[in-house]
């Protein structure tokens, strides 16, 4: 299993989608998740409406600096897909996935080639364009709603699970870490965990 920082490895709130976290990242091995819109025709860092202060998505690629880590792109408007799929292939990135799209565009996105998860979770129990998504993003925004065996069973049908962390949701992890483990791909490099606390579940998924 890969974990995700989500926003960034940040130390401080105000770090959130900041260059300065998104470096922290990189730099201690992790891919990370972060928020994208437009704004004055750059795709912007922003998780919220961008203001023009914004870092803008190459700017995060050239932080990178070629490591090709994976990128987790949390798509918050539409029409954004040719222009994002413009950049990565300007820097050759290709280890990436868009996601929480509204339907309209993920049924482009998935016709513009991107890779892109589809939704599921406790809110949201029937994924969208399953079979034609690369993956899921297995979202728990209530309560810690699946079994390992959920897991197992779309990395057994051929996709790729990101596990939203229950943190991100302000709940205690302990649960929902532990099902994670006892999942049968626990292992496969075709599972992740976005979270806040990503040195914290590298440490507990590697038992050290």
């Amino acid at each position: 299993m890969e974990v995700l920082s989500h926003r960034g490895l940040w130390e401080s709130a105000a770090e959130k989608n900041a260059m300065t976290a998104f470096a922290r990242s990189f730099d201690r091995g992790f891919g990370t998740e972060t928020d994208l819109r437009d704004h004055a025709g750059e795709i912007v860092i922003a998780h919220d409406m961008p203001t023009g202060n914004e870092p803008r998505l190459s700017d995060v690629l050239d932080v990178m600096a070629g490591r090709n880590l994976m990128l987790a792109l949390n798509i918050k408007a539409d029409g954004l897909s040719g222009k994002v799929k413009e950049i990565l292939a300007t820097y050759g990135h290709t280890n990436y996935f868009v996601f929480d799209m509204s339907l309209p565009d993920l049924v482009r996105q998935v016709a513009d080639g991107l890779t892109a998860f589809t939704g599921l979770s406790d809110l949201q129990p029937n994924a969208p364009l399953l079979e034609e998504c690369d993956g899921v993003w297995l979202d728990c925004f209530r309560s810690d709603w699946f079994g390992p065996g959920l897991i197992d069973d779309l990395i057994g049908r051929g996709k790729r699970v990101c596990v939203v962390s229950s943190d991100l949701h302000r709940r205690d992890t302990a649960l929902q870490w532990s099902i994670i483990k006892s999942a049968k791909c626990i292992d496969s490099s075709r599972l992740y965990l976005c979270t806040d606390a990503p040195e914290a579940a590298r440490d507990y998924f590697s038992g050290e």
